[in-house]
């Protein structure tokens, strides 16, 4: 240890900040909270010299530096997750430890042979593995760093460069496979990758709050884990447009109109400039303002780095114009020194070329139909150019944007440049490598936001086309794939193996799946046994086609208290972990009065997460989460309301690790109808 009293040097100072910064370093990695240090062990094979070594979440030495335990993504470490009867991998006997928090339940042991089989599907630790399955849902996503499985263990150590694209179906762990693999890739890379960065996307707030603890619990507390507004900092961004706004927002011909808009703010003046310097009358042209202009848009490629330029030119030419036959002019020095605080000089120049915030520019433009329809020329049709206005407020910086205008003011602060004197604050940060998750929902102008902070093109891209239920759902890998960086030939992989749903849950999805999307495989599921879905039609009197309306509003009545009756049946049900009204979002108020008023105690997902033993979930908030018991509401609704309804259906009923039950008014859409014979 470096100690520093008060006569101590500068090099003792900065000595003793870098080792408390790896000694803090070292300690964050050590505290794994409650869980077990250690999940498994390797036997080798006499041939191979018949050494054990213990495998866990951290590696740790004794005095004599010999591993105690190594790290779970130490090469040597890959027989752990890769070892099968016909591939050994030098290995006589494999050991999970089944653990609850430092709890040991069980030892299970595997032994390697020419007679070993696996079984019809390839599991590995499978008591530990359906341990970790049947426990409660905490709110939290947990590591699982004991139970991945070969074809994950695949992904998560597949090489770092390049674009790594994984489908994977709810419940075959894409999300766990992502984020541990963020974790090997730091471990096995740290060298550039702690220098460069890396950053991991979710698609909203409620999703990050759900897996923000496996990272740190994997000892790997630098990742940045963001949404895509969040690289936008000091802008306010909640919620969605409409469907068809997002749309628009979304395509690539929004990155004409935001250059014919910025080429719109690069003007000459409308009438000449005539200023007074003492005795003399200074004047710049309409005609030399527009080769200004011009010469500008030739020699920049970003619009505020013109700025300067503009201001020479400018001077110049106001100076120039004060020459006479007989008397030279002023120097430019001495007129930018005088008419640097000039009104007149100050307007002409903001009209010609202002210096321009994204915020600033997009306010600008969204909130002027003039500025709209000659940004959008023959690019846009007039109904599109009408549908992105919107009123404009007092200042830009007053604006809450939604999470579709973040990539044009990502491609407005490209266009644009940093402003003068902001270069740092209005950079650009770049990642060694970028993990995305539910890829399949991103549009074309947030892929192309996402491309331009990566450093080299590495990226995980992670998500399922079958639950693609946004504005820009993908139908297929492909165009997703082309927005995306092409140095290097993209890698595809799979997660075929279901861990979540139980196979009768699994099976009603898969019928909703098959009329989402005709001929998409569906997962196979491991849980062959458990509880099938119930269907629970809500009694009362149905809403009729004509009168005054009472009929809807009875029909609702008796679905939101059958919602009520089916929570505290389930909540009897339920022996711990946690349970999730899963409705379109127009119903979550209904349905939280009543819960209100039957005293039960819940929450919303938008406040507390999934923290609360009952939460009500809009279905457009469900993706990536899971429960033990889901309670879907209304599907028709679901189906109807959403743009893509029917994968909206299947995300909801694919949430659910323990028991899936369906309440509702309506007739059920043909999917989920009994099947004859």
């Amino acid at each position: 240890m470096v100690e520093v009293g008060a006569g101590g040097t500068h090099q003792a100072r900065y000595e003793r900040e870098i080792i408390w910064d790896s000694i803090s370093t070292r300690l964050s990695a050590l505290d794994i909270g409650n869980s077990s240090l250690v999940f498994g062990r390797l036997d080798w094979a006499e041939e191979q010299g018949g050494d054990q070594l213990y495998v866990g979440r951290v590696a740790v030495w004794d005095d004599d530096q010999e591993p105690v335990t190594i790290d779970w993504r130490a090469p040597a470490a890959e027989a752990f997750y890769r070892a099968t009867g016909g591939e050994p991998m030098g290995l006589s006997r494999r050991r999970h430890f089944v653990t609850r928090g430092r709890e040991l339940l069980g030892v299970e042991d595997e032994y390697f042979g020419e007679s070993n089989g696996r079984g019809r599907l390839p599991l590995v630790g499978e008591a530990a593995l359906r341990a970790g399955l049947e426990a409660g849902r905490t709110g939290r996503l947990a590591d699982a760093a004991a139970t991945i499985q070969i074809e994950q263990d695949a992904i998560i150590r597949s090489p770092l460069p390049g674009v790594l694209v994984v489908q994977g179906g709810p419940g075959t762990g894409k999300t766990v496979a992502a984020l541990h693999r963020a974790a090997y890739l730091l471990y096995t890379h740290r060298f550039p990758l702690e220098g460069q960065g890396m950053l991991v996307l979710g698609p909203n707030r409620l999703f990050l709050t759900y897996i923000e603890q496996v990272l740190p619990s994997l000892g790997e507390a630098g990742v940045e884990v963001s949404m895509l507004a969040d690289l936008l900092p000091g802008t306010r961004v909640k919620g969605l447009d409409d469907p068809r706004v997002s749309r628009i927002k979304g395509d690539l011909r929004m990155n004409s109109v935001l250059r014919r808009a910025r080429r719109d703010r690069q003007r000459p003046l409308r009438s000449d400039l005539v200023v007074g310097l003492g005795l003399r009358r200074l004047r710049l042209t309409v005609d030399q303002s527009a080769r200004i202009v011009n010469q500008a848009r030739k020699r920049f490629r970003t619009h505020n780095r013109a700025r300067k330029f503009i201001e020479e030119q400018a001077y110049q030419h106001l100076a120039d114009s004060g020459s006479r036959s007989d008397t030279p002019g002023p120097d430019v020095e001495t007129v930018r020194e005088q008419l640097h605080g000039s009104t007149e000089l100050r307007e002409a120049l903001e009209w010609m070329w202002p210096v321009l915030t994204p915020a600033h520019f997009l306010h600008d433009l969204l909130g002027s139909t003039a500025l709209l329809r000659s940004a959008a020329g023959s690019v846009l049709t007039p109904d599109e150019t009408e549908l992105l206005y919107r009123p404009r407020a007092a200042h830009a910086s007053d604006v809450v944007w939604t999470a579709d205008d973040a990539p044009l003011l990502d491609e407005s602060l490209a266009l644009l440049g940093p402003r003068p004197g902001h270069k740092q604050a209005d950079s650009v940060r770049t990642y060694g490598h970028i993990v995305v998750d539910e890829a399949q929902d991103l549009s074309p102008m947030q892929l192309r936001m996402i491309s331009r902070r990566s450093l080299n093109g590495s990226m995980t891209v992670v998500g399922d086309i079958a639950q693609a239920t946004s504005a820009w759902g993908h139908d297929s890998w492909d165009s997703v794939i082309e927005h995306l960086p092409g140095d290097k030939e993209p890698r595809f992989a799979e997660l075929t193996i279901g861990y979540r749903l139980p196979e009768p849950i699994m099976k009603v999805a898969a019928q909703v799946l098959d009329a989402a999307i005709p001929g998409l495989i569906p997962p196979r599921s491991i849980r062959t046994e458990g509880w099938p879905p119930r269907f629970v039609p809500a009694i009362g009197p149905r809403a009729t086609p004509s009168g005054n309306g009472q009929g809807q509003e009875t029909s609702r009545s008796s679905l939101v208290a059958a919602v009520v009756d089916e929570v505290k049946a389930e909540l009897g049900a339920l022996a711990n972990g946690n349970l999730a009204v899963i409705c379109h979002s127009g119903q979550s108020d209904a349905i939280s009065e009543a819960l209100g008023d039957a005293e039960v105690d819940y929450g919303l997902v938008y406040e507390r997460g999934l923290e609360s033993r009952v939460t009500i979930v809009p279905v457009e908030l469900v993706k990536g989460l899971e429960v033990d018991t889901a309670i879907v509401v209304e599907p028709a609704d679901i189906c109807e309301k959403l743009p893509k309804g029917m994968r909206a259906l299947y995300v909801a009923m694919t949430r659910a690790t323990q028991r899936l039950v369906v309440v509702h008014s309506g007739p059920l859409p043909d999917p989920l109808l009994p099947k004859e014979g």
